[in-house]
């Protein structure tokens, strides 16, 4: 069991609404960034990968919400799931963590304001709190890209079965699971969830 994080609920609650406030700029970036290094032999299309990018954030803005516990389950399930599908995309271990780094970067420089406006105590626990928080979906997400490379070498032989038509199928299928965890969310505490990308 983890050391408890003791920060100030209301600096952390003002973090996730920031988050979700500025929702667009930073998926906008973070998703012209990840996708820019997609391949032409992809096997998860550009739009699929920027719909895991909005469910990760859109729940990373949950985190510090009421609701924080649930949303806090769906973090790790869902950080997971994109190390398995980044596997998919052809990623190694490190692509994984800087896709991950690039997001704390973008969270970190998008708060700077609120965090400078802050007494210092609130401002280190908020950062601290943010950074934990990255640092789990890190952790996750490379145990997912871990557990599919498993997968592939003990149960498949190290030949991938699945073709990426079926690989992309399956994505889609698991991503509108997860969107629909994080409706339920929101729907408990009364709140609407957004498109998951503009276009």
């Amino acid at each position: 069991m983890g050391v408890t994080v003791r920060s100030s609920p209301s600096a952390l609650a003002t973090a996730g609404r920031a988050i979700s406030s500025r929702r667009g700029s930073l998926l906008s970036d973070w998703s012209a960034w990840v996708t820019s290094k997609l391949g032409p032999s992809s096997a998860v299309p550009p739009k699929t990968v920027t719909r895991q990018l909005a469910l990760l954030l859109d729940t990373l803005g949950e985190l510090d919400g009421p609701l924080r516990h649930d949303a806090n389950d769906l973090w790790h399930v869902a950080a997971e799931w994109y190390g398995r599908t980044a596997a998919e995309r052809g990623l190694a271990t490190g692509e994984v963590v800087e896709e991950f780094q690039h997001l704390r970067e973008l969270v970190l420089r998008e708060l700077s304001d609120i965090i400078a406006a802050s007494p210092a105590r609130q401002s280190l626990d908020t950062v601290l709190r943010i950074n934990r928080l990255l640092d789990q979906g890190v952790a996750h997400a490379v145990v997912g890209y871990t557990d599919a490379l498993v997968e592939t070498l003990l149960h498949r032989r190290g030949v991938p079965v699945s073709s990426g038509e079926v690989a992309a199928t399956e994505i889609e299928r698991q991503l509108e699971q997860l969107e629909r965890e994080l409706q339920t969310i929101r729907d408990q505490r009364g709140a609407p969830i957004e498109n998951t990308i503009s276009s």
